[in-house]
């Protein structure tokens, strides 16, 4: 009898060991998998700092250098004027004229002579054509960059009667204004891109002025490198009138707004 009381109360101390064992086994898991809070500060203020106003205007002016200083090594001005490959003709070569001609205006290439050089490839036609394209497309980059890039650093720096009011003129009279500057020679075509970025212009007006604006300088351009060979033409005379008269046109409306600007 005292040995099953003995044996009884060693399993009852053997199973409570196990119950005991098993509580601690299963209660194990669960302190594991209590949270540890990871700081996130450092990743939070490198995601700020990169897409940070600054930062973009860096990146803009980034790539704006490095495309001036890839046009002034390689010259792709002269390829388009002198080097265009002979097996490269047609539609085709329209085509890739004006994406080559949209893309190396960003990079300050003047335009003029790309307008001659659409005019001595492809004729009066088909250079108008590929020009038009290429500075609609140009532009359309370059406003497109700075907005995106430029435009939240430097509207604070608007600062100044005359700066406001420009942009005012632009902001609330985008079509018009645009469209004046397109038709006056004298304004480069990048610093107007890039000053209706930094304005509220809307992104249609800004492309259709430009269109609308451009054609009679452009096209008096390509027709004069399209009869280049023969320069007393009427063609090619009524071509450098052409580009005479809008820039006296544009001399007058750049006079009246300076004015205007002035009385503001």
């Amino acid at each position: 009898m005292l040995d099953d009381a003995t044996t009884r109360s060693g399993g009852t101390a053997k199973a409570s060991s196990r119950a005991a064992a098993t509580e601690l086994a299963v209660a194990a898991p669960a302190a594991v998998t209590v949270p540890v809070p990871v700081p996130a500060g450092f990743a939070t203020r490198c995601t700020r700092t990169l897409l940070s106003p600054w930062s973009r205007l860096s990146l803009l002016l980034v790539l704006l250098a490095a495309a001036a200083s890839s046009v002034l090594l390689f010259e792709p001005q002269k390829l388009l004027a002198n080097g265009w490959p002979p097996h490269v003709a047609g539609p085709v070569a329209v085509v890739l004229f004006a994406v080559a001609y949209g893309l190396i205006t960003v990079a300050f290439v003047p335009r003029p002579l790309l307008n001659l050089a659409a005019g001595a490839l492809f004729g009066s036609e088909w250079g108008i054509g590929a020009a038009m394209a290429g500075t609609v497309l140009g532009a359309g980059i370059a406003f497109g960059l700075g907005r995106l890039l430029g435009q939240e650093a430097l509207r604070p720096l608007l600062r100044g009667r005359l700066l406001k009011a420009a942009d005012g003129q632009f902001s609330r009279h985008g079509f018009r204004s645009m469209l004046a500057v397109r038709l006056f020679p004298g304004v480069p075509f990048w610093a107007a891109n890039y000053a209706a970025a930094v304005s509220r212009m809307g992104y249609v007006p800004f492309l259709l002025a430009t269109a609308i604006g451009s054609i009679p300088n452009v096209a008096a351009y390509v027709v004069a490198g399209a009869r280049a060979s023969t320069p007393t033409s009427p063609a090619f005379l009524i071509a450098l009138a052409c580009i005479a008269l809008p820039a006296l046109a544009g001399g007058v409306v750049a006079w009246r707004k300076r004015h205007h600007l002035r009385g503001r």
